[in-house]
């Protein structure tokens, strides 16, 4: 038996609203409150969200509900599998009640998987060494799917299928059983894509999607210079019947089914001929991730460097989609530099804006490629040009930035502020001298304090005489008042023997300032 397995991929992003600048000109006073309805243009999102579902998620829901419950009974059923972000879901509580209600009537039916994802579809599984703002999203996409669907997943879909090394690791540790990446041939080689993987380094299962067949549906059903065209049912049925392996992932946005192939193109018949036409072929069975990763063993195994990461975008599937040209990484880097600011404030209202900021979508409309990819960024974007995206992202993303530092000069703020923990790249390295690194690297001033108290006196020495401490606590940690009091220890001429215990002492002294007028303020504000 060779299994199908049918996912669908379920994403509206939030824009961002172009007339910004002209929008907070025009009110005498803004408030947090007001920056949602400041940054987004939520008539633009509420009109295209309704016309997705008018045209796709009502017609293919009622579609898949007709076609489960027609062979609901049968020993070979009919079942789909399902992504669908945590935006997504949003919108559908604000605007459209009725859809959540469908989506959970195939949920009842005992016959649909859903998979896990990154709440807001982010790029957080990139972020560098430390991916708890991914871990943070994942929970989140959890904990929604529990409380709405009274569903626990036990597959995953990062956004846009990206997939490497650590992102397996990563999912491995929150307790998935697999996860679904892009066939890629640069990654495959001589292997094909309709067959179980494992993870380098760990025991995730991976299944890779077959994207000629999938693109034949996504991207080519309605392209009359196709010379398969018109593609109907019967013949894709024989198309998989002949295609060798364990399984064939077919996975595709599920805007497909009437938003980007209109239903006049023939679309919803299409889907609803198909599960039928599949189970005319004996030896084929329509299958969840799960039952598939539990059903095969492994034949092989996959290994994606970090510098190589896959995607399921444009041919070269890779991260360039988002993070491909001067704009997109100015774009991402803003974007990553705002974590320790925005959860150093510790506001989740700030933070909520902040996460809904890093939508992929975001980036992928700064694009500028050419020809066939160059098409379909244009295609999806709601900007005049790259440029337009560009402009409009950075004025909204430095606003915010401007009014999340402002928040952290309050006083109730500073001092909770300073005594934070960094992420990890943003830690200071100990070094005996010019590359030769110790082995402390510290991310507070806690641990700064616990490595000046054990590290050798010559790295000690070596750093003051430079000011590297003093750069490190004005730049970093925020703390002017301690980067000066090092500094000008720094110009004392002191015996090795004192060095350790000036500095200590003027740490120290600071700490304990500090948490005072932490607790202090705590303690008023309550």
């Amino acid at each position: 038996m060779t299994d199908i397995c049918l996912m669908f991929e379920v994403h509206q992003p939030l824009r961002l609203n172009r007339n910004f600048h002209a929008d907070l000109l025009g009110k005498p006073k803004v408030d947090k409150k007001d920056l949602l309805e400041l940054y987004f243009d939520n008539s633009l999102n509420r009109h295209i969200f309704e016309r997705a579902a008018r045209k796709c998620y009502f017609p293919a829901n009622n579609i898949l509900l007709e076609q489960i419950d027609k062979f609901k009974y049968e020993s070979r059923q009919f079942k789909v599998a399902f992504g669908i972000s945590g935006v997504f879901l949003e919108q559908c509580e604000k605007w459209l009640p009725d859809l959540l209600e469908s989506f959970k009537q195939l949920a009842e039916t005992g016959r649909v998987e859903f998979l896990d994802e990154p709440y807001y579809h982010s790029l957080a599984s990139l972020y560098g060494i430390d991916r708890s703002e991914f871990v943070e999203q994942v929970k989140m996409h959890r904990r929604l799917m529990r409380d709405l669907f009274h569903y626990e997943p036990t597959f995953f879909e990062n956004t846009e299928c990206l997939y490497n090394n650590m992102i397996a690791k990563t999912i491995e540790g929150l307790g998935y059983e697999g996860i679904v990446t892009e066939g890629v041939e640069r990654v495959l080689g001589w292997r094909s894509p309709n067959y179980v993987y494992k993870a380098k380094n760990c025991n995730l299962k991976v299944l890779m999607r077959n994207y000629k067949l999938s693109d034949d549906i996504g991207f080519r059903f309605s392209s009359r210079w196709w010379d398969q065209w018109p593609l109907f049912a019967d013949k894709y049925a024989a198309w998989l019947a002949h295609t060798p392996g364990q399984v064939i992932v077919i996975f595709m946005d599920y805007e497909t089914f009437g938003e980007h192939h209109w239903p006049e193109s023939g679309i919803h018949e299409f889907l609803r001929q198909l599960p039928s036409e599949v189970l005319k072929w004996r030896h084929l069975q329509w299958c969840t991730p799960t039952e598939v990763v539990r059903r095969h063993s492994p034949v092989d195994e996959i290994d994606v460097f970090e510098y190589n990461t896959i995607s399921w975008a444009d041919l070269e599937r890779d991260v360039t989609a988002w993070i491909g040209n001067p704009m997109q990484n100015a774009a991402y880097e803003m974007l990553k530099n705002l974590e320790p600011l925005v959860k150093g404030l510790g506001d989740s209202d700030y933070i909520r804006i902040w996460r809904y900021l890093q939508m992929s979508d975001h980036l992928y409309y700064m694009s500028i490629k050419g020809a066939g990819p160059g098409d379909v960024h244009s295609y999806f974007n709601p900007y005049n040009s790259p440029i337009e995206a560009f402009v409009v992202f950075s004025r909204i993303i430095s606003d915010f930035e401007a009014r999340v530092l402002q928040e952290l000069k309050k006083p109730e703020l500073t001092a909770k502020w300073i005594l934070r923990t960094l992420p990890k790249e943003k830690g200071f390295t100990f070094f005996y001298e010019f590359a030769r690194p110790t082995q402390w690297t510290v991310r507070s001033l806690h641990e700064f304090c616990e490595a000046l108290r054990r590290v050798d006196v010559k790295s000690i020495k070596f750093h003051l005489e430079r000011n590297d401490f003093g750069r490190w606590l004005r730049h970093v940690i925020g703390d002017e008042k301690l980067a000066k009091q090092i500094e000008a220890l720094s110009t004392r001429k002191l015996k090795d023997k004192e060095v350790r215990k000036a500095i200590l002492e003027i740490v120290e002294a600071r700490i304990k300032e500090l948490e005072v007028a932490s607790k202090t303020l705590e303690s008023v504000s309550q």
